[in-house]
């Protein structure tokens, strides 16, 4: 079933669209939150719950691309989950190893410039992204959104993860560069 019939099964309120959504999407999502949180159950748990916000969500809403709308609230409620945990204890996994990577291109949180609007910082990322080559713009992605480890990527384009991480690096140095150029205080 393609995204579109899906999406018409949440608009028609058919239980079916958790089903359809399960079947294509499962396996996405639980990746998505699996390399956050690292936790089978916890993942599968977000899974869920993701098709119950998908639910709630839909009407009014009617995502362009169901797999980044499912995708995008797979990823928040890991992150909320991964939230909920460290500020007990220590957790480990990808994030904290990507944040430290991105360091130096989150701008200031205490500046004039942090008030900048959200959507003009989404505009200056989404060409920084447009202007990457296709494989770089994927391992970006898959290291900074998805949170894959540098292994996992280097294994699924089979690249040395020394080469991965020059990418990482040449792309970070290139977005640093641009966030600079556009007056951003990192």
């Amino acid at each position: 079933m393609d995204d579109k019939q899906i999406i018409d099964l949440y608009w028609a309120r058919s239980e079916f669209a958790i089903s359809e959504t399960a079947n294509k999407y499962s396996k996405y999502c639980h990746t998505i939150a699996f390399n956050i949180l690292h936790n089978n159950e916890d993942s599968e748990e977000c899974v869920n719950d993701t098709y119950m916000r998908a639910w709630r969500a839909m009407p009014p809403q009617n995502p362009n691309r169901l797999s980044t709308f499912l995708g995008k609230i797979t990823r928040n409620l890991a992150l909320n989950k991964y939230e909920k945990y460290t500020t007990t204890k220590r957790g480990c996994g990808q994030m904290p190893l990507a944040l430290e990577e991105l360091q130096d291109c989150i701008p200031a949180t205490n500046s004039v410039e942090q008030t900048i609007e959200d959507v003009a910082l989404a505009e200056i990322f989404n060409r920084f992204l447009a202007r990457l080559p296709t494989n770089t713009r994927k391992i970006f992605m898959r290291r900074y959104w998805y949170l894959s480890p540098v292994k996992e990527i280097a294994a699924d384009y089979n690249y040395s993860e020394s080469k991965v991480k020059m990418i990482l690096l040449r792309a970070r140095n290139e977005l640093k560069q641009l966030l600079e150029k556009e007056g951003v205080v990192l």
